[in-house]
């Protein structure tokens, strides 16, 4: 009996295994990603400091999202959405913990650093083991983004 049961269970393991072969099923393929969306108490104050802080373009919202969302282009084909509604701060707000990175040129780390001082804005400066400068700054919400230099 035991001999019977063993054969069975192995006949439907094999068909299980063969069965999942015949899927078709392939894994996903990312080739870029889309866009980033973050929730925000203040819309106002946060599409402020995406434009003249970090300096992204503002993307057109439909009129029916205007008074709940902001869109702001970082690269082609891939845009920062604000999306109104956030209740509760940020709590993971540190560079060592959940942050953003988005690119500046290689060598202005000197040149965002006086801006961010002229605007009053507080920053983390750190060399990263390449020799290349990352600068973390903090939007209103408590979102940490790093500004990270290219490798050099």
């Amino acid at each position: 009996m035991k001999f019977i049961q063993i054969f069975l269970f192995a006949i439907f393991v094999s068909f299980q295994i063969k069965a999942q072969e015949n899927t078709g099923a392939k894994p996903i393929v990312i080739i870029s990603y889309n866009h980033v969306g973050l929730a925000v108490k203040d819309l106002q104050a946060s599409a402020k400091f995406y434009r003249e802080i970090l300096g992204l373009e503002p993307v057109q919202v439909p009129d029916n999202l205007v008074a709940i969302r902001r869109w702001f282009q970082i690269t082609e084909g891939q845009q920062l959405h604000l999306l109104l509604g956030r209740r509760d701060p940020v709590s993971n707000n540190d560079k060592n913990g959940a942050h953003f990175s988005l690119t500046i040129p290689a060598n202005s780390a000197d040149g965002v650093e006086a801006f961010l001082k002229e605007k009053k804005i507080e920053y983390i400066r750190q060399k990263r083991f390449d020799g290349a400068y990352q600068i973390y700054v903090t939007d209103p919400d408590g979102y940490v983004i790093e500004l990270n230099e290219p490798k050099i």
